[in-house]
């Protein structure tokens, strides 16, 4: 599946770089973009390159805030045609799932989660690269655009609950960026970079929704990107995300949460070019380097959100899979 994203997911790059007295030109080059292939947002550009643009860029800059600064300048527009039917949804969680099942014309990459737990609701958002790669700077920017995202249905003075980050604290001089952002508590160290919600968010009407308008913009993208759906393979990533932590990443347990039986699923992953096995194995490849990079999270932690039933049984794939053992890498991801 080709890893590819808008070029409008790096609106505010230019100004960001400018406030903080970067070149970004040498950066552009040495992520195999140009100015030039900015210039459209429409376009789509490789997410590797983008991701290490912004990773680069951060690190020159000194700014470990860069791509929430960027977060800043956002609204719900640059999601480009999507925006329209996201914002006249009638609620947040039907705005949500528009954004799921339309992400791909974003962002082939990012997989939306939405975990409902007694009391809260978490939104998180990953990433499905193969091979995989942790990105700070890509995971603070899905997040800070969420949050955007949520305020531009339920109203400007809408906030999270709270907001939580795998990394460490940072210097106090960054915490007001987190604080203008989100405008709610900022967890860091936490086991997972995501959103928490008040449950009852999700259903609280959209005092802004028109269906004539939602109903005009689906009519629009389904004419224009007719051919242009949701592959199966990110119907079955999705899925994977949602069952793993519970140990039911099955190939029965996705044919049955995706409504279809195995012998459809596996001639549908045929098609696409690739394998349950190859699906489920990327995805914990690329959860295993993010969650490694978070020293506050212990292994068996890690082996237990996979999918593993032992710590012993994630080593052994771990080390098979990248040919060192997960607490050496661990070592050179920290």
């Amino acid at each position: 599946m080709a890893e590819l994203v808008r070029v409008a997911a790096l609106t505010g790059y230019f100004d960001v770089a400018g406030q903080l007295g970067l070149d970004p030109l040498p950066h552009l080059r040495a992520a195999g973009l140009s100015r030039a292939m900015l210039l459209s947002p429409e376009q789509v550009i490789p997410a590797r390159g983008a991701i290490a643009l912004l990773e680069s860029s951060a690190a020159a800059s000194a700014c470990q805030t860069f791509a929430l600064r960027m977060a800043a300048c956002r609204s719900l527009a640059d999601l480009g045609m999507v925006s329209l039917l996201i914002a006249h949804q009638p609620t947040l969680r039907a705005a949500l799932a528009t954004l799921a099942e339309n992400r791909h014309r974003m962002n082939s990459t990012l997989v939306l989660g939405i975990d409902e737990r007694p009391g809260a609701v978490v939104l998180r958002e990953d990433f499905a690269l193969d091979p995989p790669v942790y990105s700070r700077q890509a995971s603070d920017l899905a997040l800070g655009v969420l949050a955007h995202m949520c305020a531009s249905v339920l109203g400007p003075g809408w906030h999270a609950e709270s907001v939580c980050f795998t990394y460490s604290r940072p210097e106090s001089r960054d915490l007001e960026v987190y604080r203008q952002l989100f405008g709610c508590p900022v967890h860091f160290d936490a086991e997972l970079n995501g959103l928490v919600l008040d449950p009852a968010d999700l259903d609280r009407p959209n005092p802004r929704a028109e269906p004539a308008l939602a109903h005009h913009a689906g009519t629009l993208i389904a004419s224009v990107m007719t051919s242009d759906r949701r592959t199966l393979t990110q119907e079955v990533e999705h899925a994977i995300l949602m069952l793993l932590p519970a140990s039911r990443a099955s190939i029965k347990s996705v044919a049955l949460a995706l409504g279809m039986n195995l012998r459809t699923l596996q001639r549908g992953l045929d098609a696409d070019g690739t394998s349950f096995t190859d699906v489920l194995e990327r995805i914990r490849a690329q959860l295993a380097q993010q969650h490694l990079a978070n020293p506050r999270m212990r292994l068996t932690d890690i082996a237990d959100v996979l999918g593993y039933s032992s710590l012993g049984a994630f080593t052994r794939w771990y080390t098979q899979t990248f040919g060192m053992a997960p607490s050496l890498a661990r070592k050179s991801l920290t």
